[in-house]
């Protein structure tokens, strides 16, 4: 039974150890079953494609883990690609050479093979921070995808096909399905899936060990002063950030059923990862996953409208940025950026008159710069 309590004057409920609000639990429900319902939508939709928002929650689900970094430790990884493609190719492997036809046993190996990379690659990155510690997750990550890419066993640039089944009838659990069956059932695997994780990652962060990440996040030194083992607890949320990662890549290679280094090692998908997770918000639980389905979303779109579909996704994505600074659930909580410019205008009248002066200033600053590239440009002088 749902136990009543209070939070910070606000009625709320607890129901296996979640604290929820009956708002909150109204857009978790609506959530959850909108969820399950985008196979009906897509099957009656011309523009929406279940493979795209299958694929973004994939991706999504990577970013959930990375932000545990990103959110507590402060700390920005440009390679975690990595786990995503090794959780793929493990998965390949095992269904390819070893004959693994279960999907939870392939799902199981992902897991470890994330896992062991993740801590080794962690031991060798975390005795950096910052800009030295994005550099080495970036090079560890190359490292993998040129593994990926020499190896003849790993199918080298043609990548690796994973055929548990008949190339027309892949396997889910023992059973052979058409590809369009197998399509929606692998969704609803996924689906599946994400909500375990999310509900983990929740509890993650409700636990004293998010409290430490903070700490940690804020002040290493002070950290270390008040007796946190800072290397170790960092250490373990890398780990628990590539497990997600390694999960997701593994739920990848099982829907897609191919793996290619481009696809999952590749530099610039660890940047997806990345952005998805400041697109959607990374001070949420489900930005992340939010951000996922919107980028791949609008690349799908952009790639059939119009050839310069990187320019299109770029302008689109800048004006989501600037429209909702704390991502795009965050900023929904708060009202988005115009809410926030009317109510501080609301507040002081005079805040009006200081953008216009700060436009200004701005426009004679850009004037001015466009000015003097040009004079140097003609004239060679400053």
């Amino acid at each position: 039974m749902p136990e009543r309590v209070d939070r910070d004057g606000t009625p709320a409920y607890r129901v296996l150890g979640v604290e929820v609000t009956r708002r909150e639990a109204a857009f978790l429900v609506l959530g959850v079953v909108f969820l399950f319902v985008i196979p009906d939508i897509a099957s009656l939709s011309n523009s929406l494609q279940l493979s795209v928002i299958h694929q973004g929650l994939l991706f999504g689900f990577a970013a959930v883990g990375l932000n545990l970094l990103l959110r507590h430790t402060k700390l920005t990884s440009f390679g975690h690609a990595a786990f995503f493609g090794t959780g793929a190719y493990a998965t390949a492997v095992l269904a390819r050479y070893a004959g693994v036809q279960s999907v939870g046993l392939l799902l199981l190996g992902a897991i470890a093979a994330a896992t062991v990379m993740a801590a080794i690659i962690g031991v060798l990155s975390l005795r950096h921070t910052g800009l030295y510690f994005a550099l080495l997750t970036l090079a560890f990550g190359q490292l993998l995808y040129a593994i990926a890419l020499g190896q003849s066993a790993l199918g080298g640039s043609d990548g690796l096909p994973v055929r548990p089944g008949p190339a027309n009838q892949p396997l889910l659990f023992g059973t052979a399905f058409s590809p369009d069956v197998y399509q929606i059932l692998t969704y609803y695997l996924t689906v599946v899936v994400i909500l375990i994780g999310l509900f983990v990652m929740y509890r993650i962060t409700q636990s004293p060990f998010r409290n430490a990440l903070d700490a940690i996040g804020q002040e290493r030194t002070r950290a270390r002063f008040i007796g946190l083992p800072v290397r170790r607890y960092v250490w373990a949320a890398f780990v628990i950030s590539g497990i997600y990662g390694g999960v997701a890549g593994g739920l990848f290679a099982v829907v897609r059923q191919y793996v290619r280094p481009e696809g999952t090692l590749f530099f610039l998908r660890s940047g997806d990862i990345l952005f998805m997770a400041i697109l959607g918000g990374f001070r949420t639980l489900v930005g992340p996953l939010i951000g996922g389905v919107v980028l791949v979303f609008l690349q799908d779109v952009g790639q059939d409208v119009t050839q310069y579909y990187e320019f299109l996704t770029g302008v689109v994505l800048l004006i989501l940025v600037y429209g909702f600074p704390r991502g795009i659930v965050g900023s929904l909580r708060s009202g988005g950026i115009v809410n926030t410019r009317l109510s501080e205008l609301r507040r002081e009248p005079s805040v009006l008159s200081a953008w216009g002066r700060s436009a200004a200033q701005s426009i004679e600053r850009k004037v001015t710069e466009a000015l003097t590239s040009l004079r140097i440009i003609l004239f060679g002088v400053d």
